[in-house]
Parts: C-alpha cells; sequence; structure tokens
C-alpha cells in the first residue's frame, strides 16, 4: 500500500510537470512501478530524488528548420533534440523524421535511452532528436536539403564527447550520409560524431544488422534459460524495414520460421516461411526501390491483409519491430490465445501499457524493448571506439562483441528480475533495476547537478 501511494503521489507530479505528454507519462509509469519500491529498499536513492532528477531533462532544444523543396516552394519544420542524461557518458540516441514526431514521443524514447545504454555497459547516455519532417515522397535532393538545414542548427550542440546521433525512423544510411556530410562542412572536421555512418565514412560492419540481431540473440538467451530454443519456432514479424529485416534473417538462420512482416499500410502472411532469397527481395524492395510490402505478396503470391497488424496469426514467437504501442491489449490476448510463449520488443515501447501487463500475469518470456533492442545502440558506442581509435574491427568480431553483449544485458536481467518462490522472471523489473543501479549510482557520485 505505501509503495502503491508512493507512486501515485510520483506520477501525479509528473504529469503535473508534463501535461498531455501521454507517451512519456507510460514510459516513465512501466519504470516506477519497480524503481518506487527498489527505492524505498534503497533509501539513499530517495535522500537526493534520484528519480525525480532523472525524469527531468538536462536540457531540451526545439528549433526551426527551414528548406526549399523541388518546387521552389520554402518549407519550415520543427526540429528537437531532447538531451536526456550523461551521467556516464556523452548523449547518446537516434534522430526520427517523422511526421508523428512530437515532445511527448521523444521524451519517452530519450528516458528509454538512459536505461538502454546503460544495460549495454557502455559509458554512453541517454538523448533522443528528430524533426517532424515526412521523408516519404520526398526526393533525394529534397531529403539532401532538409538533412543539411537540420544540421545547421544541431552541429551547435552535439560532438564526440558531448552528444553522438544516429539513425531511427526515417532516417537511415541515406539520412546519416548527409547529415554527417554537413556536419564535416561546418566543424572542418572527421569525427565519430554520427553513427550508423556507411563503411567509406567511419561506419563499423554489423551497425545495420545489430538492432535485429541483438534482439534475436536476446530471445535466444531468454529461451535457453527456460530451456527451449528458437529452432523449428513460428515467428511473426512487424514491420519491413531495418531491425525487422535483420530479425528475419538471424532467425531463418537460427532454424527458426518467419511468416509475416508488414509497414503501415498491411501486413502479409507466407504460411510456407520467409526464405533467405525472399528477405533479399523484400530488403531491395525497401532499400532501392522503396516499394511497399504488398507488392511481396503480388511476387510470391501470399495473403496479403491491408490495414491490418499481424498479431492475429498464430506463432511462437513475436517480434514487434515497427513502432511505438503497436500491440494492444485485445492483441495480446490474441498472441496468448494462440500459442505465444516469448515476445522480443525490437521496435521502442510497442506494446501498450496493458498489453505489456497482460504478457507479463500470463507468465511470457516477454523482453522489453531496453533490453531486447540495446544491440543496435551497442554496436553504434563500439562505432565510437573505432572511430576515437581510428581503426575497424572485422564483422566477426563486431558480432561476437555484440553476442557477448546480450548476454550480459540478459544476466542483468535474471539477476535483478528473480521472481521470489518461483522460477520466473521479470525481464521488465530485471531491465529497469539494472539499468537503473547504474545511472543512479554515478549521479550519486557527482553531488547536487
Amino acid at each position: 500500500m505505501a509503495e502503491q501511494l508512493e507512486l501515485d503521489s510520483f506520477m501525479k507530479g509528473l504529469i503535473k510537470r508534463n501535461p498531455d505528454e501521454l507517451e512519456f507519462h507510460q514510459a516513465v509509469a512501466e519504470v516506477a512501478r519497480d524503481i518506487v519500491p527498489f527505492i524505498q529498499s534503497n533509501p539513499k536513492y530517495a535522500e537526493e530524488s534520484i528519480l525525480e532528477r532523472l525524469t527531468e531533462p538536462d536540457r531540451i532544444l526545439i528549433f526551426r528548420v527551414s528548406w526549399v523543396d523541388d518546387d521552389n516552394n520554402v518549407r519550415a519544420n520543427r526540429g528537437y533534440r531532447v538531451q536526456f542524461n550523461n551521467a556516464i557518458g556523452p548523449y547518446k540516441g537516434g534522430l526520427r523524421f517523422h511526421p508523428s514526431v512530437n515532445l511527448s514521443i521523444l521524451k519517452f524514447l530519450g528516458f528509454e535511452q538512459i536505461f538502454k545504454n546503460s544495460l549495454t555497459t557502455m559509458p554512453i547516455g541517454g538523448a533522443k532528436g528528430g524533426a517532424n519532417f515526412n521523408p516519404r515522397g520526398k526526393s533525394d535532393r529534397e531529403i539532401m536539403r532538409f538533412c543539411q538545414a537540420f544540421m545547421i542548427e544541431l552541429s551547435r550542440h552535439i560532438g564526440p564527447d558531448i552528444d553522438v546521433p544516429a539513425g531511427d525512423i526515417g532516417v537511415g544510411a541515406r539520412e546519416v550520409g548527409y547529415l554527417y556530410g554537413q556536419y564535416k562542412r561546418i566543424a572542418n572536421n572527421h569525427t565519430g560524431v554520427i553513427t550508423g555512418k556507411s563503411l567509406t565514412t567511419g561506419g563499423s560492419e554489423i551497425r545495420k544488422e545489430a538492432t535485429g540481431y541483438g534482439c534475436v540473440y536476446f530471445v535466444q538467451e531468454m529461451l535457453k534459460h527456460a530451456g527451449n530454443s528458437i529452432e523449428g519456432k513460428i515467428c511473426a514479424i512487424s514491420g519491413s524495414g531495418n531491425v525487422a529485416q535483420y530479425t528475419a534473417e538471424k532467425l531463418i538462420d537460427l532454424g527458426g520460421k518467419v511468416v509475416t512482416m508488414s509497414d503501415s499500410d498491411g501486413f502479409i502472411y507466407d504460411e510456407n516461411g520467409i526464405t533467405k532469397e525472399k528477405l533479399a527481395w523484400i530488403i531491395d524492395l525497401k532499400e532501392n526501390r522503396r516499394g511497399r510490402i504488398k507488392e511481396y505478396a503480388q511476387e510470391f503470391q501470399v495473403e496479403y491483409i491491408q490495414g491490418k497488424t499481424p498479431w492475429s496469426v498464430p506463432c511462437d514467437l513475436a517480434f514487434p519491430s515497427a513502432t511505438q504501442n503497436e500491440i494492444h491489449l485485445e492483441d495480446a490476448k490474441t498472441l496468448v490465445k494462440n500459442g505465444c510463449i516469448a515476445i522480443g520488443e525490437g521496435a521502442n515501447m510497442p506494446s501498450t501499457a496493458e498489453a505489456a501487463e497482460y504478457f507479463l500475469d500470463a507468465k511470457l518470456l516477454y523482453a522489453p524493448s531496453k533490453a531486447a533492442n540495446a544491440g543496435g545502440v551497442a554496436v553504434s558506442a563500439l562505432e565510437m571506439s573505432q572511430n576515437s581509435m581510428r581503426l575497424s574491427w572485422d564483422w566477426e568480431e563486431l558480432d561476437q562483441r555484440l553476442q557477448g553483449i546480450m548476454k550480459r544485458i540478459h544476466a542483468s536481467c535474471v539477476e535483478h528480475g528473480k521472481q521470489q518462490d518461483t522460477d520466473a522472471i521479470n525481464y521488465v523489473k530485471g531491465s529497469n533495476i539494472a539499468g537503473f543501479i547504474k545511472v543512479a549510482d554515478a549521479m550519486l557520485s557527482y553531488g547536487v547537478t
């Protein structure tokens, strides 16, 4: 009862200070449910108001981005950078270009990034940024001009030891190239200030695969801990971008059968399984032809379901890899009813609070995004290391490093997520507490800052 009162009081204050920021409220509430009881058992954190300070960003930058489209019209968008916490290292987090981008979404993503980055054990803090710009339907030149205009302002606030952005939804290799090229021009130096770069400009092997591969490696560890494996499992994936593509690739490598992928228009259901050859076709469709997933259904004569997500398809393992809050309570109930045994969140917070609670109550192996998709930022941090040392590691070494990082994250989640009198692991609790301790202890060591 005391814990609930303390949690309610904390959330009431946070909502009052941050009105109408529903995604941010959701992200903080999910963490606070585990951290408030932990703090009550460790009063040193309460005495220094660590949770209150941790939920207040260090700074928020909001700026105008003016650019000219191909018809010579002057356009204006809103750009953001939320530098949330740098207690354990320079700010690190992606840039998202999408019409839905607003302050609430970026604060939720930046807050989650603090814990995700902490879990990797790498010395990187949490941040997020982006703009309400939609790359879809824009020419390469329009995207280049927007990225250059965006970087003119952002460049004032970033640096290899200050803040190192990366890509996210709407910001792939093309956009990173334009952003980094403009930064290099402004700063007149060649540093590792953006990650996700091409190999020719200082990028890292396995970076594009890292988020998807890492998610699968984490689920593999969960299944192994429970005496199971990926081999032979039917796998449902949402999304068809970078994360979904390489989640599918690694699942196929490990003997899983991938039957769905999707985009914002609908999903395909390939009952016979997406093979490596079919996946290569999807990657070409998305990266080079910038097409829609329904074209796969036409090419391979499989079912396409318009306007729906794939969670009605019976599966053993589910990998939500599209966007936030894509799995609702009814989807969660359907997944459990159809026999799903594990969830690996490739996207950021893809399950609503009600859906996540249902997964936990149903005792599924539920890997929350801050743990499951940390592989991307982990390899971004390795890219930073390579840039600093002016060297590059080969693909095999980086894959081994990634596997080791995901195993360590899993071990931390198990250590802090053990349930009393049961063998079950609450991976949400484990990831929240493990991520919190490192950042909170660093904040304590600095005094009141």
